[in-house]
Parts: structure tokens; C-alpha cells; sequence
């Protein structure tokens, strides 16, 4: 599961698919439960983020050889209680924060980057899902937006590797 970076030797990934000497995806799943919402948002996002640059960094090096552009996905995973749906206050004593940040909860916060993830080409896809610790052990789970749904996102993945096969 380890790839090698560009910024470090290498880094673990959940998931690595390689056919001969092309990599085709790799995908980074992650989840959070309570109670450090605060702390771990900042955490997650700022790992997500560094992953992607390092791997995509290391892909214009050709450290992954002649490799067609692989599938780069986040699969996220938050818990589904009170306190990561309850409004979020920000702190502004220098600039105003972006709209949908004030007073959105860690549930909307993890949408919105699951979301900018995609929209800036950081990850092909992205799934956020939630779940309470109850529904989790059995498997069930909600969608809080379409567009970052397990379905959409397997079907991403799917399509690439089958162009690949």
C-alpha cells in the first residue's frame, strides 16, 4: 500500500491499484468521531490535502514511470451526532471567512472540502458518508450530499479502471 512522494519517501495508502507497471488508482479513506471535531477537522483536511500534492507531484516527476494519470480518491467517514451537526462559530479578527464556513457544522464543513477536493483537482472523486455509532455496526449509513455519494464515487472508479483493463 505504500507509494513513493515526492516530498517524502513514501506514504501509505488505503488502497493501490497497479496493472504491470501502470499505478490506476489509489484511494485515501478516513473518518472522525467526537469528541475533538475542532482539532481533527483541521487535521484531516490538511493531510488530505498534502497527500494529494505529494502524489500528484510525484506523478509530473514520473517517479510512478510512464503511468497513465491514475484515480485519486477520498473516502470520508464522519460520525452522525449532536456535536458534529450542531452550527460551528468562526473567529475573524483579520479577514472574513468564506461564506459557507460561518456558522456551518463539522457535517456541512467536511461536504464543503469533500466537495473543494474535487472541484480543485486534488482527487478525481470524493464520498462523504455519516454514520451514528449504532447504525455504523451494522453497516448503515447517510449520504448528507448526491454528489458525494459511495454509488458516484464507485462509479468513478469503476469507469477508470475499466479504461484501463
Amino acid at each position: 500500500m505504500e507509494l513513493p512522494g515526492f516530498f517524502r519517501p513514501t506514504k501509505e495508502w488505503d488502497l493501490v491499484a497497479v496493472r504491470g507497471r501502470n499505478l490506476i488508482a489509489v484511494i485515501k479513506a478516513k473518518s472522525q468521531v467526537g469528541p475533538s471535531f475542532g482539532n481533527n477537522f483541521n487535521n484531516r483536511t490538511e493531510e488530505a490535502m498534502g497527500s494529494a500534492l505529494d502524489l500528484w507531484t510525484a506523478f509530473r516527476e514520473q517517479v510512478y514511470l510512464d503511468s497513465p494519470q491514475p484515480f485519486l480518491g477520498y473516502f470520508f467517514m464522519l460520525e452522525d451526532c449532536q456535536a458534529s451537526n450542531r452550527p460551528v462559530g468562526v473567529r475573524e479578527p483579520h479577514f472574513e471567512v468564506m461564506p459557507e464556513f460561518v456558522d456551518a457544522s463539522y457535517t456541512k464543513r467536511y461536504e464543503i472540502f469533500c466537495r473543494k477536493l474535487v472541484l480543485e483537482r486534488h482527487y478525481t472523486s470524493s464520498a462523504f458518508i455519516t454514520s451514528t455509532s449504532e447504525q455504523g455496526l451494522k453497516g448503515d449509513y447517510s449520504t448528507p450530499a448526491d454528489d458525494l455519494s459511495v454509488d458516484r464515487f464507485a462509479k468513478f472508479l469503476v469507469a477508470h479502471v475499466k479504461a484501463f483493463a
